[in-house]
């Protein structure tokens, strides 16, 4: 998901693709210790992810301001 698809979401649904990717992360980070995923890069790639949707929350709450 691009920044452009996550600007285009509404609230409400940037505060549940955040729920669905946070569990999908700590799931991810669940079974990689147990044992090595076959693409470790899917770890970075969620946690930017949710660093994206986190940015446009804090956008769209100081817009309110």
């Amino acid at each position: 998901m691009k920044q452009k698809e996550v600007i285009e979401l509404s609230v409400d649904e940037l505060n549940e693709k955040l729920n669905t990717f946070m569990k999908e992360l700590a799931d991810m980070k669940m079974s990689h210790a147990v044992s090595p995923i076959e693409n470790p890069l899917q770890i970075r790639n969620t946690r930017r992810l949710i660093a994206r949707i986190y940015t446009e929350l804090t956008r769209r709450k100081q817009e309110q301001e």
